[in-house]
């Protein structure tokens, strides 16, 4: 689930994926989940003909910007202030795995519990989070993979405008095919997550906000 055990109520009002507090609840409508929104950007890094890891930007949503922009006043991106709010956001999405899966040839794939850099800024009414995972291992390129990034629970919608959004090194493209797979939930799917109360959770097993997660594929020969 989307919660996180440091300082949960102030993180949980940021964003929309871990961001959100007492009243302050963002969505379409008053009730129907998801309430809170991310777009997400990703470029994969390669290494040696290896896949090592990927460059992440999520770019929430005005309305779940506000606390964290509220929080950070006038200071300018880079100063202190920005530092200590990306290191306290770096540290529950790391407890969550990056809210992210990542697969190579079918077998899941873990990432280092450390990104190797990681960036907190305001772009206007938006706060961006951009950091870079890197896999436990760096695997071959000569494979298949695929990615999923999501909340759980559906209470944030994470998802790429389009295939744009996500990008491969230019010396590899030429070997490699990337597809962006939106999924298409049944009404009843949709309908259940529809009638889902802010404070509501869906049940664990169903694994709703995987239901509805986009995946990237990437073959590389």
């Amino acid at each position: 689930m989307l919660h996180f055990e440091i300082k949960k109520q102030r993180f949980l009002r940021w964003s929309g994926w871990l961001i959100m507090i007492g009243g302050l609840i963002f969505s379409r409508s008053g009730f129907a989940h998801p309430h809170s929104f991310i777009e997400m950007k990703n470029a994969f890094v390669v290494n040696n003909n290896q896949l090592i890891g990927m460059n992440m930007t999520w770019t929430m949503d005005p309305l779940t910007s506000a606390d964290l922009l509220y929080d950070a006043g006038n200071a300018a991106n880079g100063s202190e202030i920005w530092k200590q709010l990306a290191a306290e956001v770096m540290a529950n999405v790391i407890g969550q795995h990056y809210f992210t899966e990542f697969y190579h040839d079918g077998k899941k794939v873990k990432f280092l519990d450390r990104p190797r850099e990681y960036h907190l800024s305001r772009d206007g009414n938006n706060a961006i989070l951009s950091f870079e995972m890197l896999l436990a291992k760096p695997q071959p390129l000569n494979a298949d993979f695929s990615v999923l990034t999501y909340d759980p629970t559906y209470y944030v919608d994470m998802t790429y405008a389009d295939a744009a959004s996500i990008t491969l090194p230019v010396d590899v493209q030429a070997r490699c095919k990337l597809a962006l797979i939106t999924p298409k939930p049944d009404t009843s799917l949709q309908a259940y997550a529809q009638n889902l109360d802010k404070a509501d959770a869906p049940d664990e097993d169903m694994e709703l906000g995987k239901q509805f997660a986009q995946r990237v594929e990437i073959t590389c020969h």
